[in-house]
């Protein structure tokens, strides 16, 4: 038995009918399940931000229900699915996302909730959803069914996408999405596109980013039609275009001659925003004035005929009184409201008014931008006619055109070095000769210019790649002292007490101070020694005689002599130094 926890990000069953599309708008409906709160095992950075990611790219390709669900236990994996499965009833397309862990237990593979444990291998059939549950869930979808992991196809027409091949794992990315979901937002939504084209697309991507280290796997067949997750946008017709205001326009004129309140409240449960909305609530205004003008009038009438009445069966002056007042309170509230629907009218015939000139000025619009865009196709087709003349003559003239007296090609090294030069990707003096130089200059320009240029030939496209270039593409680098100054390198000057350190910055440079080593009073004792014990040793420097006088004894000096002297009486016999 064996049992392998996997990353997977978007490994998708697709499975079509071989039928055309059909000519009205298909149901497309999405459930997207990231999991990264794992609670017993690894927990995943990207699984949550990718299915955020996804849902989105849904919503702009125009489903028409997109379900993002996050974190899922193993109850709520299985109730969501359920319910995803009651939506896929009616619908003509059915995408299941899911981001997190997935399991292969003898040959079946499983979803891993956020709560699974997975103790033993026999908790894998109580504590995760098998992938059969998910497949069961878009099972009902007319066009076309998406789901996840590792599966083998239950009916014809079926593709399946792995991020990545059987046996290896899914890469999370460095990034806050993975390589692969990355990958299928850049190319799945694209109208038209057939999903064969685009997970070819979507495996180039991966590869690229991943550096090789991540392949996904597509296995099974669909049939010959093309099977876009978005509808190719439909292809424009020349001649007058219908105006989209066109419908919301003839329902807005119907609403108007019914004058009905029912008929402009149907209208705005059917058009609830927009320019027609807006004229159709100052109708409803119109109307509500209206309604309460024919209450008040009435509420006067019925105060008048009480009034009547009253006055008949001689009721009491104070009844009398009361009922002339609210006779009365009643006829100032008709005019009230006789005065405010006459305001509204206004209102209302205002914004008609407004209504007749803006889809005047819309019809002209259009006219204007039909015309406009008639007028740049025809340059449009001009331009290319024009263009494949000019090339049938250039072709012409080429084939009547004698053969030159040399090979272009023959001073063709010597010109790429030039522009290699020139984009500072060379220092050498360019040669008639491909060197190893040349050739280490344009493995440089490949990397800088994003080419991939064979760099042991010298050939025209490499030459014209180079031209194509407007300035500098390989960085200046310059030797230790100098930094680079624009296109040139200037030597680095530090001031006084300042050098150049390793990392090409001024740093100041350290005081020296004076050590002193264990060796300098030994050696100081020892000279002392020697001079107090070999007096010999300083009379051979001099003539060899010595004087004492009180103060001691000591050599002659350079150039004196021993001599007497009558008032000295030293050594016996006045004896003292004299000196020339």
């Amino acid at each position: 038995m064996c049992v392998n926890i996997v990353r997977s990000f978007c490994a998708l069953i697709v499975a079509t009918l071989v039928t055309c599309a059909p000519a009205q708008a298909e149901k497309r409906v999405a459930l997207v399940i990231g999991n990264s709160a794992y609670k017993n095992t690894l927990r995943l950075t990207n699984p949550v931000n990718d299915a955020a990611l996804i849902g989105d790219m849904f919503r702009k390709a125009g489903f028409d229900a997109v379900d993002v669900k996050t974190d899922l236990n193993a109850s709520e994996m299985r109730r969501t699915l359920r319910d995803f499965a009651g939506r896929v009833r009616d619908a003509d397309m059915a995408v299941i996302y899911y981001a997190g862990h997935g399991i292969e237990l003898d040959g079946s593979n499983y979803l891993i909730p956020t709560d699974a444990m997975l103790e033993t291998d026999g908790d894998v059939l109580d504590e995760t959803v098998a992938l059969d549950r998910a497949l069961f869930a878009v099972e009902p979808a007319k066009r076309l069914r998406l789901v996840i992991l590792d599966a083998e196809p239950t009916s014809p027409n079926t593709m399946i996408a792995f991020a990545a091949k059987a046996g290896s794992t899914a890469s999370d990315g460095d990034s806050r999405n993975s390589p692969f979901a990355a990958a299928l937002v850049e190319h799945l939504p694209k109208p038209g596109l057939d999903l064969r084209k685009a997970f070819g697309f979507v495996r180039d991507d991966v590869l690229k980013n991943t550096g090789s280290r991540q392949e996904p796997y597509v296995y099974g067949s669909l049939g010959g039609d093309d099977v876009p997750l978005v509808p190719a946008k439909p292809v424009a017709v020349a001649g007058p275009q219908a105006n989209p205001q066109d419908s919301v326009r003839r329902d807005y004129e119907l609403a108007l001659q019914a004058g009905l309140r029912e008929a402009w409240e149907a209208f705005l449960q059917t058009y609830p925003d927009g320019f027609y909305a807006n004229l159709a609530r100052v109708q409803l205004k119109k109307i509500a004035a209206e309604e309460e003008r024919t209450a008040a009038t009435e509420k006067a009438r019925l105060a008048e005929q009480e009034k009547v009445k009253l006055a008949a069966e001689r009721a009491q002056k104070a009844e009398l009184e009361k009922a002339a007042a609210a006779a009365k309170a009643a006829e100032d509230a008709r005019i009230a409201a006789e005065k405010q629907k006459q305001i509204e009218q206004a209102k209302a015939e205002a914004a008609e008014r407004e209504r007749k000139v803006a889809e005047a000025a819309a019809a002209r619009a259009l006219a204007e931008k039909q015309v406009m865009e008639k007028a740049a196709a025809d340059a449009a087709a001009k331009q290319v006619a024009d263009k494949q003349a000019s090339n049938a003559e250039s072709k012409k003239v080429a084939a009547l055109s004698p053969p030159p007296s040399s090979a272009p090609g023959q001073d063709l090294p010597r010109s790429v070095q030039v522009e290699l030069r020139r984009v500072g990707c060379m220092k050498a003096e360019p040669y008639s000769e491909w060197s190893e130089t040349a050739q280490r200059s344009l493995t440089l320009f490949n990397k800088y210019a994003g080419t991939k240029f064979d760099a042991k030939v010298a050939n025209a496209d490499v030459l014209d790649a180079l031209k194509g270039k407007s300035g500098r593409v390989c960085p200046l680098v310059c030797d230790h002292g100098f930094r680079a100054d624009g296109d040139q390198c200037s030597k680095i000057v530090c001031r006084a007490g300042h050098r150049i350190s390793d990392d090409n910055e001024c740093e100041k440079i350290p005081e020296k101070k004076p050590v002193a080593t264990r060796d300098e009073p030994a050696r100081r004792d020892s000279d002392r020694k020697k001079s107090e014990s070999s007096p010999a040793a300083s009379q051979a420097n001099s003539s060899g005689q010595i004087v004492c006088t009180n103060a001691g004894c000591r050599p002659l000096r350079p150039g004196c002599k021993l001599g007497r002297s009558p008032s000295v009486a030293i050594n016996g016999g006045g004896l003292t130094e004299v000196c020339n």
